[in-house]
């Protein structure tokens, strides 16, 4: 995942706004908080300032991530990378949790799940911050709101960062997981009919058969190389 293109990025903006179900049940109680707290006038400032700071998140986490990732590769760990070729081995886990992402869009979420009941301790440090921001009354509060509330437990979310890392650069890492947070922007920036209706269509069938089929096919096609890579 040296080089990141816009085809290459495209499953995770899928996966983003196809999971937009699952994001709005995990983040539609602050959102729901924000559109009540606040009048019509501005609520969409304070809607667009929660997103920045959630998406904010999400791609400080991807570059350090990435980061991360390059140093490993680059023999950071060197008794490590003295025995495992560790770039590959991080391709090969980030494509098998691409797999579990498009295996989450057609309905079978279980590769996923554990992921989600990792999270929960570190949710748990980071949930009491929040209330330092309730209830949200101007930009300036749901924007350090939204930042913390992107480190609530989300299986998609730790898909998206596992490619982050496998990406070699805080650059990559910081793209994946930027193209992930605008996938999931428009579920959770529309609201009212126009919501329900991309709802609706998120999660059409054919719609879901027809993005998880694309994202486990680019998953697979991932794990064939790196096992090629591995068995080489």
């Amino acid at each position: 995942m040296d080089s990141l293109t816009p085809a290459s990025l495209l499953p995770f903006v899928l996966v983003g706004f196809l999971g937009g179900p699952h994001c709005v049940g995990m983040c539609g109680g602050i959102v729901a908080a924000l559109a009540a707290g606040s009048a019509p006038g501005r609520r969409g400032g304070l809607h667009l300032a929660y997103n920045l700071g959630r998406i904010s998140a999400y791609v400080a986490a991807g570059a350090l991530l990435g980061a991360l990732g390059g140093w490993l590769g680059a023999g950071g760990q060197s008794a490590i990378a003295a025995q495992w070729p560790v770039r590959t081995v991080l391709f090969l886990l980030a494509n098998l949790l691409l797999v579990g992402m498009g295996l989450y869009l057609l309905g079978l979420p279980q590769l996923l799940l554990p992921l989600e009941r990792g999270g929960q301790r570190l949710w748990r440090r980071i949930q009491p911050l929040t209330r330092h921001f309730l209830p949200v009354r101007s930009p300036l509060q749901a924007l350090p709101l939204g930042f913390l509330w992107g480190f609530l437990p989300c299986g998609l979310v730790y898909s998206a960062l596992a490619s982050a890392l496998a990406s070699g650069s805080a650059a990559g890492g910081a793209a994946i997981l930027l193209a992930f947070g605008l996938g999931t922007l428009p579920n959770l920036l529309a609201i009212g009919l126009l919501a329900v209706r991309l709802k609706e269509w998120a999660r059409h069938p054919v719609v879901r058969r027809v993005a998880g089929s694309l994202v486990l096919a680019y998953g697979a096609w991932g794990l064939f190389a790196a096992v090629r890579l591995l068995a080489g």
